[in-house]
């Protein structure tokens, strides 16, 4: 594990209704769900009490881009969301790309003998389990964190 950071991490998958919120041990040994928050005005409220809960070292958001790694309205939703959990956490959070992590997940599901019907309340968590299992993953091979730290928002300037 050279390189890697010790420390909690908490996974988000941003969706328009729902958010998969995952966490994983101080090791990095293994991503699991926590949660599905439906998406809604009070849905950070409830990710701000996980992230209290918890205490992460960082957030990790999937970045939403088409397969060619184009933006698309969904990434302008994730930038946002994050940007909103990084100012009120005032944690590091990482976007980090999530193309086909809900594919995974759906596939997982599947695997395990549930319908598409029946994953519904929890594809989300494992959307995020993927994305965190991932990003962990990357960094323990590269010794580099996953994605691309959001900069913290910057003070106005005081008047003098």
């Amino acid at each position: 594990m050279t390189g890697f950071r010790r420390g909690t991490r908490i996974g988000i998958d941003v969706g328009r209704a729902r958010v998969g919120v995952s966490r994983c041990d101080p090791d990095g040994m293994l991503a699991v769900p926590v949660e599905t928050v439906p998406r809604s005005e009070t849905s950070i409220d409830r990710i701000m009490q996980i992230v209290a809960e918890w205490e992460p070292l960082e957030i990790v958001v999937g970045l939403p881009v088409n397969m060619r790694g184009e933006e698309t309205l969904s990434t302008t939703d994730a930038l946002q969301f994050a940007e909103e959990v990084q100012r009120r956490s005032g944690l590091d959070v990482r976007m980090v790309d999530e193309r086909l992590s809900t594919v995974s997940a759906h596939t997982a599901l599947r695997a395990s003998g549930r319908s598409q019907k029946k994953s519904r309340s929890i594809v989300d968590q494992v959307a995020a389990v993927v994305l965190l299992q991932h990003a962990v993953d990357t960094e323990k091979s590269t010794g580099r964190p996953a994605g691309a730290l959001i900069p913290a928002p910057q003070e106005p300037p005081r008047d003098v």
